[in-house]
């Protein structure tokens, strides 16, 4: 999965479609994610010593992974994404649009190698 938390996504499709918003939470097992402000919905709550009004409490729901695209930060738009290798042997989110690198994935070998002799 290319998509991490706090990442800006659009989600595009579903009754909120076009909706562009910040991922909150990412379930890789379940192929899902939690995008903030899309799929609300209500849990009535009854009354209680901790909630004694009682109410309507708000919560966003999982959407699949699949209907929201990564937000590239420099084109702006919503774009699938790809892996690119660099000389070091890193890896990064690349935009399949501008092809411009959006975050890291893995560092390079040298990286991991300095890294474990510590």
């Amino acid at each position: 999965m290319h998509i991490r938390v706090d990442d800006q996504v659009k989600v595009m499709s579903g009754s909120d479609r076009g909706v562009q918003a910040r991922v909150l939470r990412v379930m890789h097992d379940e192929g899902k994610v939690v995008v903030e402000g899309v799929n609300k919905v209500f849990k009535h709550m009854r009354k209680s010593q901790q909630n004694p009004k009682g109410g309507r409490l708000e919560k966003n729901m999982p959407v699949s992974i699949s209907t929201v695209r990564l937000v590239c930060p420099s084109c702006g738009q919503a774009a699938r994404t790809g892996i690119k290798f660099r000389a070091d042997g890193s890896k990064h989110r690349a935009c399949k649009k501008c092809k411009s690198e959006i975050g890291e994935i893995s560092p390079g070998r040298e990286k991991k190698l300095a890294s474990r002799s510590k």
